[in-house]
């Protein structure tokens, strides 16, 4: 038998028994179970411990009081996981008292052994209620003369998974420890935007050549100052929105280019905001001090018209059913507004105290209604329970934006930084991302990337700004844009496509420089 001191790799950190034994492991759980032998074989090492082996025997030959003694003698081991072991062990004697007809010795095990066990009262009721109303079936079908060989298969596998290393070893332990690995690489990885498996042939690294650095494409649609974009959420389309009083919906082509699909006209002035429904067949968007419109993102043709009784929308966002939406007024007396497509009002919070809604977002469960007041104050509301939280910055709030899995919220501040807050609620002090230029403009951010990994914003000095989520430092700045850059979006099935819109008229689409 191997050395159990021996030791592998360079800075001589694995112990080489246990490496071997977590290779066995793994075949076995493969069902290369040769190959398992003959490594058992040449090597020495055995995938179950001496003592293993030894409860094993007790279990397979219904030896239970040496299988509660082996339990209690290593009950330091096991901790708070003996009681319930010792459980699953006197049950399955229970059970097969029963099955042979011993119903005496079967209460007896109940009331002297059982009873006192400190595990979940309902537990033992229930194996007293089966001793006290035991049917056949209880055991299920087993062969004549068996005495429940599948079933004490399974309480050694249920045994197995509360026994503590060494005596056992975690199942998939080695694939346990290769996602480790590879899940630092990807966290320790700045550039990471690939969803493909990684390789385990080398240490993982994505180039900075793979990321959206490269302007791929110039969108001159509009005829005065970009203000808004924002991708579908299947990634085939982009929306736009500017002070020329248009929207334009752009297709993305298999090629990765945009072409013009709508112009959209109707608003008498800018459109300062878009929002697609969750399904992508209808666009949302928002005139300056003005009206909400409702778009048929396939003919292009304004459904419905909102707004027209005075409700000033500043923003808007939808709920996951595609039928319903929020918007929020910059109007203290008209507050926040549910409504469906067809115009109902479905819901409203208004009134004396509620103030000007700056920006709005909904959470992609629908569950949390998030909203910027005053300038400075962020109220999360979860829409099932009416409960609130509410967080308060030092500096006035332009914009919003949630992450895809609705866990993480970003507002952008005048004072020149982006927070991070968990929707949660946990977190006491937000995450703050720091060296893009914004003091007097809205300028919009974004997550963006697999995970939303990312987080890229516009700035006041023409640029386009980048962080990976764990650096408060940007990772690129991205410059080609001659005036502010407003807002940019990424695109959620392409990790490798981010747009920016700015007020030099123009859209910019980054790509890698491959």
């Amino acid at each position: 038998m191997d050395n159990p001191s021996e030791v592998l790799g360079s800075k001589g950190l694995i112990k080489k028994q246990e490496f071997v034994r977590i290779m066995l492991q793994c075949l076995y759980s493969l069902g290369y179970t040769k190959s398992a032998s003959c490594l058992e074989l040449e090597s020495g090492v055995s995938y179950k411990s001496e003592e293993f082996q030894l409860l094993e025997s007790h279990v397979l030959n219904g030896n239970w009081d040496e299988c509660a003694g082996f339990l209690d003698s290593i009950r330091d081991m096991l901790g708070e996981s003996v009681e319930p072991a010792l459980f699953l062990v006197f049950r399955q004697c229970v059970m097969e008292y029963l099955k042979r007809g011993e119903d005496t010795l079967a209460l007896d095990v109940l009331r002297k052994r059982v009873s006192g066990l400190r595990v979940d009262r309902c537990k033992i009721h229930g194996l007293a209620n089966t001793v006290l109303s035991f049917n056949d079936t209880e055991l299920g079908v087993v062969d004549d003369g068996d005495v429940g060989c599948d079933l004490r298969g399974r309480l050694l596998a249920d045994l197995e998974k509360m026994l503590p290393p060494p005596v056992s070893i975690p199942g998939g332990r080695l694939e346990h420890l290769v996602e480790t690995t590879v899940t630092a690489w990807v966290d320790s990885c700045l550039f990471h935007t690939s969803s493909s498996p990684v390789s385990l042939y080398e240490d993982h690294h994505c180039g900075r050549e793979q990321f959206p650095t490269t302007t791929t494409q110039i969108l001159t649609g509009h005829k005065n100052e970009v203000w808004f974009v924002q991708f579908s959420n299947n990634g085939d389309y982009l929306a736009s929105s500017s002070n020329d009083c248009t929207a334009i919906i752009w297709k993305v082509q298999e090629n990765g280019k945009l072409t013009l699909k709508h112009t959209l006209c109707g608003h008498l002035r800018a459109v300062s905001f878009v929002a697609w429904s969750p399904d992508d067949t209808k666009l949302l968007t928002c005139g300056n001090i003005e009206v909400l419109k409702l778009w048929d993102v396939e003919t292009g043709t304004c459904k419905h018209t909102f707004g027209t009784d005075g409700f000033v929308v500043s923003s808007c966002a939808w709920f996951p059913n595609s039928m319903q939406f929020v918007c929020g007024s910059f109007d203290p007396e008209k507050g926040i507004c549910m409504w469906d497509c067809d115009g109902n009002e479905l819901r409203a919070w208004r009134g004396m105290r509620m103030p000007k809604v700056v920006d709005l977002t909904v959470t992609p469960d629908g569950e949390y209604l998030i909203s910027i007041f005053l300038d400075k104050e962020i109220r999360i509301l979860h829409l099932g329970t009416n409960a609130e939280r509410v967080i308060s910055e030092k500096h006035p709030i332009t914009s919003i934006s949630v992450s895809s899995d609705g866990k993480f919220f970003i507002v952008n501040l005048n004072s020149q930084e982006i927070h991070m807050w968990d929707v949660a609620g946990t977190w006491k002090k937000p995450m703050k991302y720091t060296g893009h230029k914004q003091c007097k403009y809205v300028i919009r951010s974004c997550f963006g990337g697999l995970n939303s990994t990312f987080i890229a914003s516009g700035s006041e000095n023409s640029e386009v700004y980048i962080w990976n989520t764990r650096n408060s430092k940007p990772i690129e700045v991205l410059s080609g844009h001659t005036l502010t850059v407003n807002c940019v979006s990424w695109n959620p099935k392409r990790p490798q496509m981010l747009a920016s819109a700015s007020d030099d008229h123009t859209i910019r689409i980054w790509g890698p420089s491959l």
